[in-house]
């Protein structure tokens, strides 16, 4: 049975948003809904080199409903001035070295007016070398009509996998009308994704940070195994 996930093209995500890539067969990334100021959308976090957690942030030009394919980069340097922060922040954990070329190259070709698609580009290039095999749909592409909320996610699953899987985050469960997906035929699961620790340079553990951070302290080769082969967060890094 075909699993779907949803998700907004999120930038440089955290590493439970590439554990649900891994589960799924499909994953959609929801470009046309509402940008909201402060979300994930165009900032994630990392740490920085006092070592202490700090946000890293696109600045955007948006107005107020715009989707978010249409909200656009407000500085077209900005990756430049996101690796002059990346490289202190991360360069005292052990798997910099290794790390730090592959992540400087995702950043060169970024497209300087269209976020959501300069997100996209990093999250794939990201599964390219984690080695996640992926297939990504644009919500954009799809003909929902005019339907919200679970309805619509009924229809975007209905589109791209009939009598599949929905993969919903587990903040779903207090919301979303499971009902519904049952009446159209589909299966709804929710992700039993926990956080696993790992060495970090600055001592006590942040969770949550962006999968740069997972990347630069413990290298591609674990974050891939550990992605494709964990049934849940439990286990660490190996």
């Amino acid at each position: 049975m075909t699993v779907v996930a949803i998700h907004q093209p999120n930038y440089m995500p955290w590493l439970g948003y590439f554990w649900k890539i891994a589960r799924a067969d499909v994953f959609v990334l929801l470009d046309d809904v509402q940008y909201s100021k402060g979300s994930y959308i165009n900032r994630t976090r990392i740490l920085g080199a006092d070592g202490a957690p700090r946000w890293l942030s696109v600045p955007v030009s948006a107005r107020l409903g715009d989707a978010i394919n249409r909200v656009r980069p407000a500085a077209p340097s900005w990756p430049q001035r996101h690796l002059d922060v990346l490289r202190p922040g991360y360069r005292r954990a052990r798997s910099f070295t290794e790390t730090w070329p592959e992540i400087a190259s995702l950043y060169e070709h970024l497209p300087e007016s269209d976020l959501a698609g300069g997100n996209r580009l990093l999250i794939e290039r990201l599964c390219d070398v984690l080695e996640l095999p992926r297939r990504f749909v644009l919500s954009s592409s799809l003909a929902t009509d005019d339907a919200v909320g679970d309805d619509r996610l009924v229809r975007i699953v209905e589109a791209v996998a009939p009598g599949g899987t929905y993969l919903s985050g587990r903040g779903g469960r207090g919301y979303q009308d499971e009902r519904k997906f049952r009446d159209a035929g589909l299966r709804l699961v929710y992700t039993d994704f926990t956080h696993p620790e790992y060495t970090q340079w600055a001592g006590s553990f942040v969770s949550g940070l962006s999968i740069l951070d997972a990347l630069f302290h413990c290298g591609r080769v674990a974050v891939s195994g550990w992605l494709r082969r964990a049934t849940s967060g439990a286990g660490a890094f190996a």
